[in-house]
């Protein structure tokens, strides 16, 4: 963790940046081994480029902090975190300074309190900072996703001999919750998408009380958290025999997942993986109704960079990973999505996922 750290500090200095501010959340996680709830008391780790790192935290989880060799400024409840977050930002030298800060965890709080105590401060976006320190994914990282991934899929299995025609959505993802969280995951990666018919043309929807039907495809995105790590993946339910139009559908999104993961390679851009994708899609006639981008980073966030999508020409290296799911979505029909997570390695790409990619069929009794 020291290294990273290190690592961290040295960016922030090429970058012209005098410190950075980490809030809980991956990315302090990754670069301390700290795990903090964002609440009403604000924790704030401070990273000077040419000083140790030091921590603003309430006073009963300050043992935490002083075993990852941080500084430590503590406050109770009782007295406010007001005087705390003075005298470590002018312990720090703060003021004036090019602070680097997480544009998409930071809250106003603590935007506010760190320009309050260090005047003239100026908040800098530092995002793209922490993807390059994490979008390459070290052996030890991609051993817990593949657990991760494990995890997931034997959960998957377990959860199918459950369903049946009149279960509602709702019901089927709390069972497949209950099945991840009794299998081996530690936290769920996201809350599941399960939702069928004409639900499953929403991309993003949320399970409700419908009850499956004879005929539904139903389109179930499920992830488990190991070790920190998170697994992705969409696969489709059929109630009854598959029939038309998503039968087609279905063969198409299959053919596309395939490509794009046949795309992925060192030295290709992201943006190639998602031309590849859409192209099977595209050449089709479904190119409308192929909606997001073909696949996104993963790793400690079920979303993180890489972003497989157009536009993005950073070149993959080997150990980036993430998913390739392609989709199709008919307003009133309902969608087919096929989600696998992939790392890429010094030759091509493995798929890590390995469930079967065709239709999980539930007959009726």
């Amino acid at each position: 963790m020291r290294n990273r750290v290190e690592q961290m500090a040295q960016l922030a200095e090429s970058r012209g940046l005098d410190a950075l501010a980490l809030m809980p959340g991956p990315n302090l996680f990754y670069s301390t081994g700290l795990s903090f709830f964002i609440s009403e008391r604000p924790v704030v780790a401070l990273c000077p480029v040419d000083a140790p790192p030091a921590l603003v935290v309430p006073e009963f989880e300050a043992s935490k902090a002083t075993s990852a060799g941080f500084e430590v400024f503590t406050y109770t409840d009782e007295e406010g975190y007001a005087l705390v977050f003075h005298e470590a930002c002018a312990t720090l030298e703060l003021a004036e300074a090019r602070l680097g800060v997480e544009a998409l965890r930071m809250r106003l709080l603590e935007a506010r309190i760190l320009q309050r105590y260090a005047p003239g401060v100026e908040l800098i976006p530092a995002d793209d900072l922490f993807a390059e320190l994490r979008m390459v994914k070290s052996d030890a990282e991609l051993e817990a996703m593949r657990h991760a991934v494990a995890v997931a899929e034997r959960a998957f299995q377990l959860w199918l001999p459950q369903l049946h025609i009149g279960m509602s959505e709702r019901e089927a993802a709390a069972r497949l919750i209950a099945a991840l969280l009794s299998n081996g995951a530690a936290a769920l990666a996201f809350n599941p998408i399960v939702c069928g018919g004409p639900n499953g043309a929403m991309p993003h929807a949320h399970p409700g009380e419908r009850p499956f039907q004879l005929g539904d495809w139903v389109v179930v995105d499920w992830g488990a958290v190991v070790d920190g790590y998170v697994s992705d993946l969409t696969r489709m339910v059929v109630f009854g025999e598959p029939s038309a139009p998503l039968v087609d559908v279905h063969e198409i999104v299959v053919r596309a997942n395939a490509a794009g993961r046949a795309a992925a390679a060192p030295g290709v851009a992201a943006q190639d993986v998602d031309a590849a994708a859409r192209a099977i899609i595209t050449a089709a006639g479904y190119g409308a109704q192929f909606t997001h981008r073909t696949g996104h980073g993963l790793g400690l966030e079920a979303h993180e960079p890489p972003y497989i999508v157009s536009g993005n020409t950073l070149t993959l290296v080997p150990g980036m990973t993430f998913t390739v799911e392609p989709g199709i979505y008919l307003e009133g029909t309902g969608g087919v999505r096929i989600e696998d997570n992939v790392v890429v390695t010094p030759h091509g790409a493995e798929t890590l996922t390995t469930l079967p990619r065709s239709p999980f069929v539930i007959m009726p009794d």
